[in-house]
């Protein structure tokens, strides 16, 4: 019999400096500052609920409830293994009276989702196109990043569906696809602010953060932005406090 150890199938990384702990898959999709983006610049109050969809292992439902103990989560996923592990990470880090799981495909919502109910909408959506790109061999991170029967304009209406009269939805996406994203939003979100997330200076952003209020006719804002690297490629201190610190992301402040 062999004394080699065998390796989990799971890593366990800390999320917001330690505050937050996450067991997810060793091989398939990781857990990037994307979701963390997301949680960040959700801004609530006592009382406020927020579904999160598309919500993986539960990153961004957990880190906007470690920053914001009045809130309530509810995070809807498809993947299965994913689901496990959201439920997992959940109970790891004793969240369970303010985080629910649940399984669902948006297209096939659970009956336990009511339509116009929540406060805010977030959603971390697959960043490719079903024919764009390579596709990876590993079901689950392919799933994770490309569209699959849902496309992106039927993420949008789903949120849009799912959240209050002036309420919010947030995304966060691809820089190019922002075109596609305010096609769908302009019209039915109001308020809508957008906020580049440059990789370093004078580099061209890759990231978006997306955001509007349902039944609002508010103007639009297209803001600076942040800058997440020095040019040693350390985060900057604004990224640094949002990672690490946990502080929450005000898309209006220059």
């Amino acid at each position: 019999m062999s004394n080699t150890p065998i390796e989990p199938i799971y890593t366990e990384d800390f999320l917001l400096g330690g505050r937050v702990l996450i067991r997810q898959p060793r091989d398939g999709y990781r857990v990037a500052i994307d979701p963390i983006f997301l949680a960040a610049a959700i801004q609530v109050d006592p009382g406020h609920t927020v579904l999160d969809v598309g919500a993986g292992v539960g990153a961004a439902s957990l880190c906007l409830a470690t920053r914001c103990p009045d809130v309530k989560v509810t995070a809807v996923e498809l993947l299965r293994e994913h689901v496990r592990y959201a439920v997992d990470n959940v109970n790891l880090n004793r969240l369970r009276d303010r985080v629910e799981v649940l399984h669902g495909d948006l297209l096939h919502p659970p009956p336990r989702l009511a339509a116009g109910t929540f406060t805010h909408v977030m959603a971390n959506p697959p960043y490719l196109e079903t024919a764009r790109g390579r596709v990876s061999t590993n079901p689950i991170k392919a799933a994770a990043n490309h569209e699959g029967t849902a496309d992106l304009d039927q993420w949008a209406k789903f949120c849009l569906l799912m959240v209050k009269p002036k309420g919010t939805v947030t995304f966060v996406h691809r820089a190019d696809r922002l075109p596609e994203i305010l096609s769908y939003f302009l019209g039915k979100l109001g308020d809508i602010v957008v906020y580049p997330l440059w990789p370093g200076k004078n580099k061209a952003a890759k990231r978006v953060l997306v955001s509007g209020v349902k039944n609002s006719h508010g103007a639009f804002k297209f803001m600076p932005g942040m800058i997440l690297h020095q040019e040693d490629g350390k985060f900057t201190p604004e990224a640094d406090a949002i990672l690490r610190n946990a502080q929450g992301l005000d898309m209006l402040r220059e």
